[in-house]
């Protein structure tokens, strides 16, 4: 048995523990859960944390648990919101549990039938039946208002600018999520709740609830809530947030995300987001800071992280594309592009439509770059950009004779313009 919190405590993932946690686990194979809400069919990279929490407890050789949230996704958990959240039915919270269960195979081990294999369970499942009545007079009577009054997520919530406080619904819901806590202590025998540091409140409701109800002890551990040096939110582009599913946010995007990541975060989220061991991580950490312009740690932290989540070919897809913009590719390696791919990687690029029966017949260059585009201001710049040898069509230099035809698209609607080394243009055939 791996010790999981001292894992934890040198990868900079453990925020508040509870006493005596590090021995429980010690001890023998624990069970311990993580929530995950089911709002969407994708989980994002916010969620990776909560993600890696439970992959290195199994690693470490204890059986992991995901929640997926179907009850309290009908209410909506108010730490840390402002606003109460649109409530779901029940078929969509059922496609997005199976969506969320896929991405976290990724991670856990579902399937192997060993003893710590992984389970997901849902919520809803034990509070559908539970009516109203019974759930105030069995778990109700347990917990005291002032109890629930002195969390953070509801004082915060009461005391707000907003003013507007919060409804019953919502100040009921870390009852929700303790009775959830209670349930899988007394059905899978799970002793550990474990979250963002923003969760603690709830948790420990539910370690109040083993203990009144139960008369057990569960145990809680949070992880401090990641954040970016410059002070912008982890987890999120220009575009939103940066999903785990490619049609959200497509591998080559979700690769750049990381290797746009600045020194300071590169050394602490290639301890928190890989499962590269200490000494690896200390010999790369030594390494980079020798020549922090060869950006070793950010390319190695973008490598593991998207081979995870996507693939090794998905990985290698991205970093091709990625070396678009330097120039180091032909036109074989564009036209391997798919189209999302080739979307992001030329993101803000001007474009042009022109008529794809046009094309059958052939655009001379120096129309297609200036009269049918206005990438070139007149026919004259673009024959002195032709002379200076300056010009390409899909990466490959042309003469001022050269035709576009419909031979020249990638995907079958997109042509690369470009006069130098970092001034590009699209056509878009339609």
């Amino acid at each position: 048995m791996k010790n999981f919190v001292e894992e934890l405590q040198w990868r900079g993932m453990v925020h508040d523990v509870m006493p005596d946690t590090e021995e429980h686990l010690m001890e023998k194979m624990r069970s311990a859960y993580i929530g995950f809400d089911p709002t969407a069919d994708s989980l994002h990279i916010g969620n990776l944390v909560p993600i890696m929490l439970l992959s290195f407890y199994q690693r470490c050789g204890h059986k992991p648990y995901a929640l997926v949230g179907g009850a309290t996704g009908m209410i909506g958990d108010p730490s840390g919101k402002s606003n109460e959240r649109n409530l779901l039915d029940e078929e969509t919270l059922q496609h997005n549990q199976n969506c969320v269960k896929e991405q976290l195979s990724q991670f856990l081990d579902f399937k192997s039938g060993a003893d710590n294999e992984a389970v997901i369970v849902n919520n809803y499942d034990w509070m559908k039946e539970f009516s109203f009545l019974d759930f105030i007079r069995d778990v109700g009577k347990h917990i005291t208002v002032n109890y629930m009054m002195a969390k953070d997520s509801v004082k915060k919530r009461l005391t707000g600018e907003a003013a507007d406080g919060m409804s019953f619904t919502e100040f009921t819901y870390q009852m929700v999520q303790g009775y959830d806590f209670y349930h899988l202590y007394k059905n899978h025998d799970c002793t550990l709740q474990m979250g963002g540091s923003d969760q603690w409140g709830n948790i420990t409701t539910g370690t109040e609830m083993i203990r009144r109800i139960g008369g057990g002890k569960g145990y809680a551990l949070t992880c401090p809530l990641i954040t970016k040096s410059d002070g912008s939110k982890f987890g999120k582009s220009e575009g939103g947030n940066v999903w785990l599913d490619a049609k959200r946010t497509s591998p080559y995007k979700f690769y750049q995300y990381w290797l746009n990541t600045s020194d300071e975060d590169a050394e602490k989220y290639i301890k928190i987001f890989t499962f590269l061991d200490k000494e690896t991580i200390e010999a790369l950490i030594a390494e980079h800071s020798e020549a922090p312009h060869a950006r070793l740690l950010q390319k190695r932290l973008a490598k593991e992280v998207t081979v995870t989540v996507h693939s090794e070919e998905e990985y290698e897809k991205a970093v091709k594309a990625s070396e678009i913009l330097f120039g180091k590719s032909t036109s074989e390696d564009l036209k391997a592009l798919d189209e999302q791919t080739f979307l992001d990687v030329f993101e803000g690029v001007p474009q042009a439509e022109i008529n794809k029966a046009e094309l059958e017949n052939g655009i001379d260059i120096i129309a297609a770059l200036a009269s049918e585009t206005n990438f070139l201001k007149s026919n004259g710049e673009a024959r002195r950009a032709l002379k200076e040898n300056s010009i390409a069509v899909n990466r490959e230099k042309v003469k001022e004779d050269y035709r576009i035809t419909s031979k020249n698209l990638i995907n079958d609607q997109f042509i690369l313009l470009q006069r130098g080394k970092k001034n590009y243009f699209i056509i878009k055939a339609v």
